[in-house]
């Protein structure tokens, strides 16, 4: 009932990790079977070894936290020879405990177009189920954003990976744009097979007392609950311009909000910030979330997209949730 595809990527579920934080899933597994889930999301691997950031790195907020990591990792050579393996061996262990495997996507980050291209090349010549393009991440280059704010440029990135790629390839898109249906077009006009959407809002915080921001950089990017709101109208809106898949990211901590992203037109969803206070969420999410297809007699397919046909009907005037009354709420 729960199976979905992403274009001609097939999934036994819908719930995947978010890149960046989860590792690549090894470093959860003695939380809970990681085979359960529907596919792993690597952290962003760069061709060469990234330090990162200053610390400090991460800052937790009133309803999310901060990071300013700068894609540390130890570089495409070490992520071939040691973590992919690792992800390879909980994916058979998957297949072998439930009947299908899940699917390993690696993110993929790079400063130049080239950089994208070689990275594409070496995993598809490894062999990697999808691929996702990191356009988006607020803390490197500056904090420029050069891929994922400039509609020509996500539209180069994106074809150069495709024409180089043997397998589906993901472009992960930033919600730090004027518009975020612009850079969607031009990601599927290069040929990208999905969205992945979205990464992390820019925030900063400030110790007052010191008189200077707390993270090392200054800025980071915000994730968790504070952030669904956003990410949920991006998904709707995305979905409203492009015909290929969206994976919906930001905020997820229930099968409630599983199925509000279906519900705005995802396909799939990740799961990250929430992990980090409670690592087993991931897994029990894909039994929640089929208990409530069941419990509601429907199923994903019938569910995908249903915010944007209520949208067409008319809608009553009345209390919201039964709180307010009309003209009582913040306008």
């Amino acid at each position: 009932m729960s199976a979905t595809s992403l274009g001609s990527l097939r999934l036994k579920n819908p719930v995947l990790s978010a890149s960046g934080t989860f590792g690549s899933g090894w470093e959860g597994r003695q939380f809970s079977d990681l085979g359960m889930v529907g596919g792993l999301v690597s952290k962003t691997v760069t061709l060469q070894p990234r330090h990162g950031n200053p610390p400090p790195r991460v800052h937790e907020t009133a309803s999310g936290m901060l990071n300013s990591i700068g894609l540390e990792n130890k570089g495409v050579d070490y992520f071939l020879r040691e973590s992919l393996p690792k992800m390879r061996q909980i994916a058979a262990a998957g297949e072998r405990q439930h009947g299908a495997a899940p699917r390993v996507i690696v993110n993929i980050g790079g400063e130049s177009i080239d950089e994208f291209v070689a990275l594409a090349e070496r995993f598809c010549q490894a062999g990697v189920d999808a691929l996702e393009v990191n356009l988006s991440c607020p803390n490197v280059q500056q904090g420029k954003l050069l891929f994922s704010t400039d509609p020509r440029l996500t539209e180069q990135a994106v074809a150069a990976v495709k024409r180089v790629a043997t397998v589906p390839v993901f472009a992960k898109l930033s919600p730090n744009v004027t518009d975020i249906t612009v850079i969607a077009k031009a990601a599927a006009a290069g040929g990208a097979d999905g969205l992945t959407a979205i990464n992390t809002l820019i925030g900063m915080a400030i110790d007052w007392r010191q008189g200077r921001p707390i993270l090392g950089r200054g800025i980071g990017g915000l994730s968790g609950p504070a952030i669904k709101p956003v990410a949920l109208r991006m998904v709707y809106e995305l979905a409203r311009v492009v015909t290929i898949p969206i994976v919906g990211v930001g905020g997820i901590r229930s099968a409630d909000d599983v199925l509000e992203f279906v519900c705005a037109g995802a396909s799939a969803v990740q799961v990250g910030t929430a992990m980090f206070t409670d690592p087993g969420l991931m897994v029990r999410l894909v039994g929640e979330v089929e208990a409530k297809l069941a419990a509601a007699g429907t199923t994903l397919e019938a569910l995908r997209g249903r915010a944007h046909r209520a949208a067409a009907a008319p809608v009553a005037c009345g209390p919201v949730g039964g709180r307010l009354g009309a003209g009582s709420g913040p306008a």
